[in-house]
């Protein structure tokens, strides 16, 4: 176990990996830098103040992989229907008590900020009507607020979240008359895929009935809302570092690597 930060409060991370990819074949064991991306991905988050940090792989070779470069790696299932399942089934695998805090990075961010780790952990122990945690950054640019790969977020004035959405909101009535031709003010916000959970609504939640929402927008954190569950969203002034869905992503963090992170 390692040492936990003066007032931090105890989390896990759990970063799930699953090897199949339809744009990226074997994404988890791309190389960065010398190491699998999963590996690199780990190893950001060891310079959080997490107190354990396990990759929920699905399969053999991930594991392997990790343990090659003495990271802890645990095989769930290989059909998990998406990322909270795999992580429900690692909650019940390290045998983490319900009131255990998990912050779920995604595999394909080797660029993430420890820094945002330590928030999402951080609001999410302070906030205990939440039930989930989660980041978003102010959005820059017309372009991103128009695109609907990026989830936009509303919060309210607690900073909880009211509404995900592929759609640009919140929209400005007024401005947005002619067309979308300004960002709004104050600026809308970006939501950053990192997610913090209470581990017994972990298991809960892949028992939950699928939103209406869930399945019109593919957001599947609007489960949580649907059921009347609560998400706190830290507002980070800064983008993290890019994911990796692509080759062209790829080669983006090898690059990035190569200059920041791997210097």
């Amino acid at each position: 176990m390692r040492a936990q930060a003066q007032d931090m409060p105890v989390f896990t991370v759990v970063i799930p990996a699953r090897l199949a990819s339809s744009r990226l074949p074997n994404k988890p064991l791309a190389d960065i830098g010398g190491a699998p991306m999963v590996v690199r991905v780990a190893q950001r988050a060891l310079q959080s103040t997490a107190s354990h940090v396990v990759v929920a792989a699905d399969h053999p070779s991930i594991v392997q992989a990790c343990q090659a470069h003495g990271v802890q790696a645990i095989l769930t299932r290989q059909d998990h229907p998406s990322g909270s399942d795999r992580l429900a089934e690692a909650c019940q695998l390290l045998g983490l008590p319900d009131e255990a805090l998990v912050v779920n990075v995604q595999g394909d961010e080797p660029l993430m900020d420890p820094a945002l780790i330590n928030h999402v952990a951080a609001l999410l122990a302070a906030r205990p009507q939440a039930s989930m945690s989660t980041a978003a950054h102010a959005i820059d640019t017309l372009a991103e607020f128009t695109n609907p790969n990026v989830v936009k977020v509303v919060v309210d004035a607690s900073q909880l979240a009211m509404v995900f959405s592929r759609a640009p909101i919140p929209w400005w009535r007024d401005g947005n008359a002619q067309g979308i031709s300004a960002l709004p003010e104050p600026r809308p916000l970006r939501h950053i895929g990192i997610y913090g959970y209470r581990a017994g609504f972990l298991k809960l939640f892949p028992s939950l009935a699928v939103a209406p929402i869930e399945i019109v927008e593919a957001l599947e954190q609007m489960r949580a809302l649907w059921h009347g569950h609560k998400i706190a969203v830290h507002i980070t002034p800064q983008a993290p570092g890019p994911g990796v869905d692509t080759a062209e992503d790829l080669q983006h963090a090898r690059a990035l690597w190569a200059t920041t992170a791997g210097a």
